[in-house]
C-alpha cells in the first residue's frame, strides 16, 4: 500500500470502507442504496448529491473487486503522470459525468415506455404503481469513473503493452480501450436485462475524452492543479537517458580513442633545498654520478620522490 499514490490508495480505502458499512448496515436492516446511490431524476428518492455518493456504492464483492483493481492498476499510473489534484478532479467529474449520461439514458428509456401515461405498471404479473416502479432505477458502482482511468491510460501510453486474460499474447492499451468501447456499445445497444449500466461506463470514458482533449488544447487550463507532473515524468525519463547515453559514449570513447597519456611537470624543490640540489646536479654535469657522495645520492634521490 505504501507504494500506491496518495489520492489511488485513498480512493480504494474509502471504497472498501462503505463496502463493508453497506454490508453491515443491510444486516441490521438499513438500505443504505435507497438513501446514497443515483435514483432516477423523477423518481421521489432523488436527490442531487446522489451524483457523488453512487459511486463509492457496490453491489456485491465481485463489482469492488474488479473495480478496485482496475483502479490500483490503471489509476496508480496516471496519477503518476497528472498529481493527485488533477487525478481526483478527472476521477470526480468523470463519474458525475457518467451519472448524467445514465440519466439520460433512462429519461430515453422513460419517454419510449410512454410512462408519464400510466399510474401502475405490469411487472410480469405484478403491478406496481409507477411512481415506486421508478424508483427501482437506481444505479451504483465506481465503473464510470474506472472506465474513464482506462481511457485516460490509454491516451498516455496508447503504444503500451499489456496482458490480459484469456489472452497469451499482449495488447496494445489503445486496442484494449477500443475493444471495451466496442463491447460496452454493443451491450448498451442491446437493450437492459443484465443489470449492468453500459452507459454509464460509456458516459464516463466520453467525460474523460473530452476533458483530455481540452487539457492538451488548452494546456494552461490544468495550472490550477499545481505542477505539471506528467510533464516532469517525461523530463526526467529524458534526463535519465542522456546521462546513460552520455556515460555510453564516454566508455566507449576510453575504449577506442584512449587518450594520450597527460603528464604534470614536476614540482620545483622548495627554496631551501634549492641550492643545495643545484649543487648536486653541476658536480654530475662535472664529474659524473658516481662522483657523489652516499649522502648527496640520498638527497637527491629524496627529492626526486618529493617531486
Amino acid at each position: 500500500m505504501n507504494n500506491i499514490p496518495t489520492m489511488t490508495k485513498n480512493l480504494l480505502i474509502v471504497n472498501f470502507l462503505a463496502f463493508v458499512a453497506t454490508w453491515v448496515l443491510e444486516l441490521r436492516g438499513i438500505d443504505i442504496t435507497s438513501l446514497l446511490g443515483l435514483h432516477f431524476f423523477l423518481a421521489k428518492d432523488f436527490h442531487i448529491y446522489q451524483f457523488v455518493t453512487y459511486m463509492f456504492l457496490h453491489g456485491g464483492f465481485t463489482h469492488i473487486f474488479f473495480n478496485m483493481f482496475a483502479l490500483w492498476m490503471f489509476g496508480a499510473v496516471v496519477e503518476r503522470v497528472w498529481g493527485p489534484k488533477k487525478f481526483l478532479f478527472y476521477y470526480i467529474s468523470c463519474g458525475i459525468g457518467a451519472g448524467m449520461i445514465q440519466e439520460l439514458a433512462q429519461y430515453l428509456n422513460y419517454m419510449a415506455e410512454g410512462l408519464a401515461s400510466y399510474e401502475q405498471v405490469n411487472l410480469g404479473g405484478q403491478v406496481m404503481a409507477t411512481a415506486d416502479y421508478l424508483n427501482l432505477w437506481t444505479t451504483i458502482g465506481a465503473s464510470g469513473a474506472v472506465y474513464a482511468i482506462l481511457l485516460a491510460f490509454g491516451m498516455i501510453f496508447p503504444n503500451e503493452r499489456l496482458f490480459i486474460i484469456p489472452f497469451p499474447f499482449p495488447i496494445k492499451a489503445k486496442w484494449l480501450v477500443i475493444g471495451y468501447i466496442a463491447i460496452e456499445l454493443f451491450s448498451a445497444l442491446s437493450g437492459p436485462g443484465d443489470g449492468v449500466a453500459h452507459t454509464a461506463h460509456l458516459g464516463g470514458m466520453l467525460f474523460g475524452f473530452i476533458m483530455i482533449r481540452y487539457w492538451k488544447k488548452h494546456p494552461e487550463s490544468s495550472n490550477r492543479f499545481g505542477r505539471n507532473r506528467g510533464q516532469e515524468f517525461f523530463d526526467n525519463m529524458k534526463r535519465h537517458f542522456d546521462e546513460r547515453q552520455q556515460r555510453s559514449n564516454n566508455r566507449r570513447r576510453w575504449v577506442d580513442e584512449p587518450e594520450e597519456p597527460t603528464y604534470e611537470e614536476p614540482k620545483k624543490p622548495k627554496r631551501e633545498n634549492q641550492e643545495e640540489i643545484d649543487a648536486i646536479l653541476d658536480k654530475i654535469r662535472k664529474s659524473g654520478y658516481d662522483s657523489l657522495t652516499k649522502e648527496e645520492k640520498k638527497k637527491l634521490f629524496d627529492q626526486s620522490k618529493e617531486s
